[in-house]
């Protein structure tokens, strides 16, 4: 039971780890994001692709020490919270710290994280909105109104003013 202790111990510290290295990244990106660099947010994804992978695999090394831990105390998995395993540990002060310390510190290196994360998707939202207006008003600008020119039949030519369907003149 001991050494399971100290596997879990491990694997969270070095999620802990990892997610304060994506947060580093998250709060890197946010920069990025305002200029507006595209080169630079690739770069930033591409390293949280790498850092998250990491995670997945320490994250399933976890719920495998969890299940042996469940079965050593012979309690349900689905129930074995590290909440509860930290109250269960009163007899070990050391380890008991350990773990709560490492749990504390996930949680709050999460939920900064997330808050990062949060604003890095706003930002990203209003980035969106103005390539859009801008698209907007570039066509708006492409199209020009009509003239009133008729033909014989009384139907409108749909000539528009200002509008060449040419492309870029070198020679003006």
């Amino acid at each position: 039971m001991a050494s399971l202790m100290e596997n879990l111990i491990d694997v969270l510290n070095q999620e802990g780890r990892e997610y304060e290295e994506l947060l580093v990244l998250s709060q890197k990106k946010t920069p990025v994001i305002v200029k507006g660099d595209l080169e630079g947010l690739q770069e930033i994804t591409d390293d949280e692709q790498n850092l998250a992978s990491k995670i997945a695999h320490l994250e399933k090394t976890r719920v495998e020490i969890t299940k042996d831990i469940a079965n050593v105390l012979n309690k349900d998995v689905d129930s074995m919270k590290l909440r509860n395993l930290i109250e269960m540990l009163e007899g070990r002060a050391a380890e008991q710290v350990q773990l709560a310390e490492a749990h504390d510190r996930l949680q709050r290196v999460v939920r900064e994280l997330k808050r990062t994360n949060e604003q890095n998707k706003e930002l990203l939202a209003d980035a969106m909105e103005m390539v859009e207006f801008e698209m907007n008003l570039l066509q708006a600008a492409k199209a020009a109104p009509e003239t009133a020119n008729y033909t014989r039949g009384a139907y409108s030519s749909g000539v528009q003013m200002g509008v060449s369907s040419r492309g870029f003149d070198a020679k003006q």
